[in-house]
């Protein structure tokens, strides 16, 4: 059964590898997926990147994860979205 998602992206160092300040880019996303782990392993796909290391899964269906991708390192952090995307007419 697919779970909605959301992803909290943050950019942590460059492409040269040197740290971003404290209030670097940060992104949110969404996906549909099965587990978290599996969330991880789709946006990476999706952006091109590359996961670093372990997927952590934490109880409650959420997750962390450092990926690499052109634009630099990320950490990213899944949990259940609750939110539907539907618009609803007033």
């Amino acid at each position: 059964m697919l779970m909605k998602f959301s992803i909290e992206q943050r950019h942590l160092t460059d492409t040269a590898g040197k740290p971003l300040p404290r209030d670097a880019d940060v992104s949110f996303h969404v996906c549909e997926a099965v587990s978290a782990g599996e969330a991880v392993s789709l946006y990476a796909r999706d952006t091109g990147a590359e996961v670093i290391g372990d997927v952590l899964k934490f109880p409650g269906f959420h997750a962390m994860a450092t990926m690499r991708n052109a634009g630099g390192v990320y950490t990213l952090q899944v949990s259940p979205a609750s939110a539907s995307l539907r618009l609803t007419p007033w």
